[in-house]
């Protein structure tokens, strides 16, 4: 069990700069009185410097209108920022957004789908994040080996999995999707959020409500039938197309919106190949390119100091309440149930013990421990479909982590949105070509 220092909390932001700074920054300020915030660091690279000036500035004036008065250091020194830390919070993107812009459009040219965490933009991503995280993570091992890591950087059940079976941090991953769930389905029932309970099973970004309850009534039907009848139930990055009735039936559980990928494929790739295409609107990185360039002329504005309302278009709803609840859980030993990303360990006896899931978890000062599961919790087409994408995701870590080619192609021809291994072969060439600069796992210099 965690001892925290009775001087205060000390928080560490990796990717302090990022425009969603803002959106956590309000988060500490609705809980300002569950966490006593000493100091806040947030932490950049120097290609974000001026980002980090910009946001932080931001942030500085909201707790200062707030009248909460912790310290704020932005930095550019990471072992500064991370020296003593209870938390550490990773929102970082290697690359940047133009790292995501080629993510996104690489695949199209093999018609396949591209996305910033599924499929092969996604693989992309694990292999420029992972060698980073690892890396903070053993700089935490030396510099704050008691704190907790809250991972939210993307493909966040990976990132988190290759923490955990490669480091001896202690490492919680978080996600907004099952929060928004909840939230959209208390908005289509029509009732406060506070009634809906979701049982939640599956993997990261491939999660399902697997019962749901308002109060103490199951809805799980009820809900089936309003998504069949065309309900909202998506999120900003994701096409709101309707589900047919017989796929619901079939799985008989709550697709989160990002199972769209997998059972509506070919309109998904439709709209993103319009999308790309010459007078289109662009990819989803392209439009949160020019949303971006919004939000940081606004937040240099002096007078403002709130989160402001532009800040939803950027995505990531609602991640600044799912991060400081789960972090004043953790602190105040709440036991309270959060849905986040942990080692499986029997809890899906589908999936490896040392796979990371998404599911329900009772979290305090010990950690996250999941909520038991009935044996079956997966029904038989969701289990089939979490396991094939499992054995991508481990192949993918092994691959980011020592740099292994054979295990990168393999993990690409694994995954169900790639057609076959001639498509894997060619974009996990032309994946390492693009992102070279920040793949020094598979380029090893000579000496």
């Amino acid at each position: 069990m965690t001892d925290f220092k009775d001087s205060g909390l000390k928080i560490a932001v990796i990717g302090g700069g990022s425009t969603y700074t803002p959106e956590l920054a309000a988060g500490f300020l609705d809980r300002s009185g569950e966490l006593p915030l000493k100091e806040i660091w947030l932490v950049d690279i120097p290609e974000g410097a001026e980002k980090l000036q910009i946001v932080g500035g931001l942030v500085r004036r909201m707790f200062e209108r707030a009248g909460i008065k912790p310290r704020i250091e932005l930095t550019l020194d990471r072992e500064a920022a991370l020296a003593g830390a209870d938390f550490v919070i990773t929102q970082f993107r290697v690359g940047g957004l133009a790292a995501r812009i080629r993510d996104e459009r690489l695949p199209l040219r093999y018609g396949v789908i591209g996305s910033e965490t599924v499929g092969p933009g996604g693989f992309a991503k694990a292999l420029r994040t992972i060698p980073v995280i690892l890396d903070i993570a053993r700089d935490m091992t030396r510099l704050c080996p008691e704190a907790w890591l809250i991972n939210f950087t993307n493909p966040a059940g990976m990132v988190t999995e290759a923490v955990l079976n490669h480091t001896a941090v202690r490492c919680i991953g978080l996600c907004n999707v099952p929060i928004n769930m909840v939230k959209m389905v208390a908005k289509m029932l029509d009732v406060p959020e506070d009634k809906i309970r979701i049982e939640f099973a599956g993997l990261n970004h491939l999660v399902w409500g697997r019962r749901i309850f308002c109060g103490d009534r199951e809805v799980t039907g009820k809900v089936l039938e309003r998504l069949a009848d065309g309900a909202a139930l998506t999120m900003r990055n994701i096409p709101d197309l309707k589900w047919e009735r017989d796929t619901l039936v079939r799985l008989g559980a709550v697709p989160c919106p990002y199972h769209r990928y997998y059972y509506m494929t070919g309109r998904i790739l439709a709209e993103q190949m319009a999308d790309a295409a010459p007078g289109g609107k662009g990819t989803r990185a392209e439009q949160v390119r020019e949303t971006e360039s919004r939000l940081l002329t606004l937040y240099q504005n002096e007078k403002l100091a709130e989160r402001p309302a532009e800040l939803a278009a950027r995505g990531g709803a609602h991640y600044s309440e799912a991060a400081v609840s789960l972090l004043s859980a953790i602190y105040n030993d709440k036991q309270e149930v959060h849905t986040v990303d942990v080692l499986n360990r029997g809890t899906l006896p589908e999936l490896p013990p040392d796979a990371v899931v998404e599911v329900n978890c009772v979290v305090g000062r010990s950690g996250a421990a999941p909520l038991p599961l009935p044996a079956g919790a997966l029904p038989p087409d969701a289990a089939a479909l979490a396991a094939k994408v499992k054995r991508y995701e481990q192949l993918a870590i092994k691959a980011a982590v020592a740099g292994d080619r054979e295990a990168g192609r393999k993990a690409l021809a694994e995954h169900p949105l790639v057609p076959s291994s001639e498509v894997a072969e060619a974009l996990f060439k032309d994946i390492l070509a693009v992102n070279r600069p920040y793949l020094p796992q598979f380029f090893p210099r000579l000496v």
